[in-house]
């Protein structure tokens, strides 16, 4: 099993915990805020149960319906991941506004904000863990799952502050108004993801520091060749698909040419972890005179 299901299987746990945790903070105070910290809670586990499914999918190895591979099932799990933290915002606002017109005092119970707090700590460690896996290992809904994770963290934070405040003036409303703002924040969260997650589906291009990268080594490593031009790139979860053409003179071997080309693959492919390169060669007179000039 590779470390990005481990990582997606101990997501679940944790959000199990953390949702525990959480409600009986809840109940401890009666806190509508904290109800909606909780109420967030049970999408982070629904989030990470359908990261857990995207990731076991994008392992699959390539085959003859997907030659390019399974790795976009991410960034599809990313936009699930995103609506379902919408729709808890919906969620989020209703609780919110029963409360308002209610007007329902909150218990004072140091045992529950405690508990709530502890949530927290628990919950910004896991965050740091996803976004390290993620990160290192190009995966969309890790980090996804993780910037989720680090704003529910904040989350807690302000709530945690603003109970206390209740608590010392007697405005109860102030706890619902608490939590319609954690609302917008889950709900701006979402969108994020949302947004980051249709980019990677879109064919996104890696990034310029990239492509200035892919151009420096193509330079360098290129020796017999003339220019390459046309180059593009395309990001697919772990994948960097990279093509270009390679400008060669008209009359070298097809062996030395696809020496170059192996040479240039190969100094890309220790460079960019996950890199998918094809090159088109052409003759001389295919020159443009412009794009990488080899050295």
């Amino acid at each position: 099993m590779n470390l990005r299901l481990k990582v997606a299987i101990g997501s679940i746990g944790v959000g199990l915990v953390v949702l525990a945790l959480k409600y009986a903070a809840y109940r401890l105070t009666g806190s509508v805020a904290l109800y909606s910290d909780a109420l967030e809670t049970v999408v982070n586990v629904a989030s990470s149960i359908a990261a857990l499914i995207a990731i076991w999918f994008a392992s699959k190895p390539a085959d003859s319906n997907h030659p390019y591979g399974h790795d976009k099932a991410e960034y599809f799990a990313a936009v699930l991941v995103g609506v379902m933290i919408a729709l808890a915002a919906v969620s989020i606002f209703q609780a919110a506004w029963r409360g308002y017109l209610s007007d329902q005092s909150i218990i004072y119970s140091p045992l529950g904000l405690g508990i709530n707090a502890f949530a927290a700590i628990i919950n910004g460690t896991w965050a740091y863990v996803l976004l390290r896996v993620g990160k290192s290992s190009r995966s969309p809904v890790l980090v996804a799952d993780g910037k989720h994770l680090l704003t529910d963290v904040i989350t807690s934070i302000g709530v945690l502050l603003g109970v206390g405040l209740v608590v010392l003036t007697g405005w109860n409303r102030l706890d619902s108004i608490l939590a319609a703002v954690v609302g917008l924040n889950v709900l701006w969260t979402g969108w994020q993801i949302v947004k980051e997650s249709i980019s990677g589906l879109m064919d996104e291009a890696a990034s310029e520091d990239v492509q200035d990268q892919i151009r420096q080594l193509i330079s360098n490593h290129g020796n017999g060749a003339l220019e390459a031009h046309d180059l593009r790139s395309r990001i697919a979860g772990r994948v960097t698909f990279i093509d270009f053409h390679l400008v060669v003179p008209a009359d070298m071997t097809v062996n030395t040419a696809h020496d170059i080309c192996d040479r240039i693959e190969q100094a890309i492919g220790n460079s960019i972890p996950g890199a998918h390169v094809t090159i088109h060669v052409e003759p001389d007179h295919k020159a443009k005179h412009s794009g990488i000039v080899v050295l």
